[in-house]
């Protein structure tokens, strides 16, 4: 049985990416969400081994989502999603506990190789 992950991006087309991406590695895609707010209930309801969490986002975005889930469970994995040119907002996110991220478009090697070493 794989990791457990919950994927979180406000387009779909992206997280259809990731989640076949995950699903063709052996990963279980145990939810998605569509802005920071769902990704929070998402994860009280799932439980997963691992976030992926874009940082632009309605609602709420990725770093504020990031410190609710931390919140909720301090030993959170969580690695962001930016686009080119978000470095600031990288940097936010790991001081906010974020393990590692990745850059859009996705490159399907890059996205398994920060997953593998962040659930080490």
């Amino acid at each position: 049985m794989g990791h457990k992950i919950l994927i979180v991006d406000d387009a779909a087309f992206m997280r259809m990416m990731i989640k076949d991406i995950l699903t063709k590695n052996g990963f279980e895609v145990v939810g998605e969400a569509a802005d920071g707010a769902q990704a929070v209930e998402k994860y009280k309801e799932s439980q997963p081994d691992l976030v992926t969490m874009d940082i632009t986002m309605p609602e709420m975005d990725g770093i504020t989502a990031l410190k609710e889930i931390k919140k909720i469970n301090p030993n959170a994995k969580v690695i962001m999603c930016s686009a080119m040119g978000q470095q600031a907002m990288v940097i936010d996110a790991i001081q906010a506990g974020a393990k590692d991220f990745i850059v859009k478009p996705f490159q399907a090697d890059r996205v398994i190789e920060a997953i593998s070493k962040t659930l080490g």
